[in-house]
């Protein structure tokens, strides 16, 4: 597992052999903030299962099933 933000990021978990990668932020507006449109640009550049992370709570969830992603990861959803 890793975590990335960009595509330098993305090859460098696959060199790692990562079997999974976590690519953040999708929601949360931090310096590392994606959005939709580019978390799924991103996911789309790795053959790996790709896990969506970072500002996922119960009012966005919705939104993920447009995503083709593995799974999500976040503090927020499960507090």
């Amino acid at each position: 597992m890793g975590s990335a933000h960009n595509v330098k990021e993305i090859r460098k978990k696959e060199a790692q052999r990562a079997k999974f990668i976590f690519i953040s932020s999708i929601f949360k507006k931090n310096k590392n903030y994606l959005g939709l449109y580019r978390f799924r640009l991103l996911s789309k550049l790795t053959n790996k299962s790709v896990i969506a992370l970072g500002g996922i709570s119960k009012l966005n969830q919705k939104k993920i099933r447009l995503l083709d992603c593995s799974g999500i990861g976040g503090i927020s959803y499960f507090e």
